[in-house]
């Protein structure tokens, strides 16, 4: 019977082209199908005809009209259509074998009607021995009725991919007109078939051909360059793991799904790490905004020694070592595991990184660059005081044979040696902090080394004079304006009264000042 009328009606929620809103009230769906001109379609292609028609005339025998009139089911066939769309959005369904199986249908329906079509043109041709399948066979309509359909699924295919054998053939005006325009639909049906199939297979290797690709690349780069193999092995584990780990590359993901993906994967980690103990949790949902999360391998350097520092890392999974170079050999010093940290220390004094970090074996991690780690704490005063107080007390528990490593923190923790052991505001830890300063007058609080400023010896507004060709001297910034002049002075051996910026306006306040600011002594 087909499809009822009825629950064509009861369709799915569709969007309004003129408002883009969803409708899901069935009243207007339904609406809105009956005023559509593929509902006659949709009824006739349902009707019973012939039982109609006997029903009403009480005849049993039918005509051919009949026949044409049941040609209108394969209107339903757009349904076919859509089912398979809807297949290939479904996630549950592998996409390559719905295309393929939507493929191979193609092809069967078409070799099928194909094939019936020319053995009803055959059966109603006036001589029967005029035709493809009656030169072949002599009288057909005799023989069995899977003979001839045998017979027409074989010539249809022969034509269809262009083999043409030449045992049946064409053989009246009728046939050669229709195999014409047969064989120009196989151009286009063919086609469809081999791009779709090429482009199936290709995508399914299109990772393999591209891991090929880039290793082939690490190979001739590293041969040409005269490359370590330690180096060499280096690069070639980072691209295995790349195409790997391809899927799980949660970086790509934060980008596309809400921010609370992150936050539910890395909040626990990062509570864990000592630098966040106690911070608010409005300070944890920022910094993980701006973490971007990484796999290495095993045996793959992140930090370098004496890299410039740009970002450090939490460890989410995996271990890692932490190296240094002593008289040309390499020092394991400690080892790093889930929720611990590598980095800090260089991002925190702005100094270069004192250590080398190498992964032991597959690790994954959240990194966060230095520019937004400060900007974001530099915005919260009291989480980033909590954030000093806690590296400052986890400076006093490393080891000594990496303390021994960092002469700046030495001196640092020197300084600091003075302050009672008793429960402090987080405001006295930050005074008393900033207040420390070393012999030459660099600012031994982290929360000063975090800002680096350019000053200059002379006003801004004077040129070609010696001192303005003379490059400024780059200085962190100290806890005070009269700090910040006694500095100058020392640096430029003249008095000074103001410090001026380079619109001409002078500082007042150090809070006004940022990274990397020209400032002018005079």
């Amino acid at each position: 019977m087909g499809i009822p009328v009825w629950a064509l009606l009861s369709s799915l929620p569709t969007w309004d082209r003129t408002t883009y809103l969803l409708v899901d009230d069935r009243k207007k769906i339904a609406v809105r199908y009956m005023t559509k001109f593929w509902l006659p379609l949709d009824i006739a292609s349902t009707l019973p005809f012939q039982l109609i028609y006997r029903v009403i005339t009480g005849k049993t025998k039918t005509g051919a009209v009949f026949g044409f009139l049941n040609l209108l089911r394969f209107w339903r066939l757009r349904r076919v259509g859509k089912l398979f769309a809807r297949l290939e959005k479904d996630t549950r369904f592998s996409y390559f074998w719905t295309r393929y199986i939507k493929l191979i249908s193609v092809t069967l329906f078409i070799v099928h009607f194909v094939g019936c079509f020319q053995y009803w043109m055959a059966t109603h041709y006036f001589d029967k021995e005029k035709t493809w399948i009656g030169a072949q066979l002599g009288n057909f309509e005799d023989r069995s009725i899977w003979i001839g359909y045998t017979y027409s699924l074989y010539w249809t295919i022969t034509t269809l991919t262009a083999v043409g054998y030449g045992d049946l053939h064409a053989q009246n005006t009728r046939e050669k007109i229709f195999n014409i325009f047969f064989m120009f639909f196989n151009i286009g049906l063919t086609a469809y078939l081999i791009g779709n199939m090429t482009n199936l297979i290709v995508h399914s290797a299109h990772r393999t051909f591209a891991m090929r690709d880039a290793i082939n690349k690490i190979l001739r780069f590293s041969s040409s360059n005269r490359l370590p193999e330690n180096l060499k092995e280096q690069m070639m584990a980072h691209m295995h793991l790349q195409f790997r780990t391809q899927e799980m590359q949660q970086d790509q993901v934060f980008q596309d799904l809400p921010k609370a993906i992150g936050q539910h994967l890395f909040t626990t980690t990062v509570k864990g790490g000592y630098l966040f103990n106690e911070v608010s949790e409005d300070l944890i949902v920022q910094l993980i905004t701006e973490m971007k999360a990484e796999y290495f391998p095993p045996k793959v350097d992140i930090i370098i020694q004496n890299e410039i520092p740009t970002d450090f890392y939490i460890i989410v999974s995996g271990q890692m070592d932490l190296l240094t170079y002593k008289d040309g050999t390499e020092q394991v010093l400690s080892k790093l595991g889930p929720s611990e940290m590598a980095g800090e220390i260089g991002v925190l004094f702005n100094i270069p990184q004192p250590f080398t970090v190498r992964s032991k074996r597959l690790s994954q991690v959240i990194r966060i660059s230095h520019q937004h780690f400060k900007q974001i704490v530099q915005q919260h005063a009291d989480d980033g005081s909590r954030v000093i107080s806690n590296f400052t007390e986890h400076l006093k528990t490393i080891q000594t044979e990496i303390l021994e490593q960092i002469p700046f923190v030495t001196e640092f923790l020197g300084d600091l040696h003075n302050i009672p052991k008793r429960n402090i505001s987080r405001g006295e830890v930050k005074d008393r902090e900033a207040s420390l300063r070393n012999a030459k007058g660099v600012p031994a609080s982290p929360t000063r080394a975090l800002m680096r400023l350019i000053i200059h010896g002379h006003h801004p507004d004077e040129i070609n004079t010696t001192e303005s060709n003379k490059p400024g001297k780059r200085i962190h910034l100290p806890g005070s304006m009269e700090e910040l002049l006694q500095l100058a002075e020392t640096k430029f051996g003249k008095t000074g009264s103001k410090i001026i910026m380079t619109d001409g306006s002078e500082v007042e306040e150090l809070s006004v000042l940022r990274e990397n600011d020209n400032l002018f002594y005079c």
